[in-house]
């Protein structure tokens, strides 16, 4: 009897541990980044001096992101037409621009997402609770890099990290996430919304 569950214990140790241990792998979270079209969500944001921002955040992929500040900081942030733009509330000068590819976001945003592709993911690792994944653009790793954070069972994005390329962290969290809806082209045009303030 004895002899027998002696032979059953090297077999415990072949069994697979909880899901919940495992990393997703980085093919199945490129398909899920793939698979969202539209996403409207609320964020709370941790930026790089400890304070505290929150918001509503559209996505529309590819290339397309608009997070709407809210009270009492109501600036405004646009992707779209390959450029990103800061509208400073307080401010009445046309927005602040630079290339949508120069910030990791792009990495997320672009049309079709390859996790697996060489030097892009330079992190891969799994906490107890989500799978977190830090990628860079492999041509340009001087930009910075994004650090995603998913859950699993379904895949779920909750939050990303990014470090730009001085150094300072942004952290966006992530609210309940509606998938799939319609989202007007004028939400990510920057040209409408600068002549919209010019009014």
């Amino acid at each position: 009897m004895n002899r027998r569950f002696a032979l059953l214990a090297p077999l415990a140790l072949l069994l697979p541990l909880p899901a919940a241990a495992e990393k997703i792998p980085l093919s199945e979270i490129s398909d899920y980044l793939n698979s969202l079209t539209t996403v409207e969500t609320d964020f709370t944001q941790v930026n790089s001096d400890g304070t505290i921002s929150t918001g509503k955040l559209f996505i529309h992929r590819p290339g397309r992101v608009r997070f709407e500040y809210a009270p009492p900081d109501r600036s405004l942030v646009i992707a779209g037409g390959q450029q990103v733009a800061i509208f400073d509330a307080k401010s009445n000068q046309p927005p602040e621009q630079y290339p949508l590819k120069r910030t990791p976001l792009n990495l997320i945003l672009a049309e079709k997402v390859d996790l697996g592709r060489a030097k892009m993911v330079v992190g891969h690792s799994e906490d107890g609770t989500a799978t977190r994944v830090r990628a860079q653009d492999p041509e340009n790793p001087e930009y910075g890099s994004i650090e995603l954070v998913f859950t699993a069972d379904p895949i779920e994005l909750r939050q990303w990290v990014i470090t730009d390329d001085l150094g300072s962290q942004t952290t966006v969290i992530l609210g309940e996430m509606k998938k799939g809806g319609k989202l007007g082209a004028s939400l990510f045009s920057i040209t409408i919304e600068t002549q919209k303030r010019s009014d």
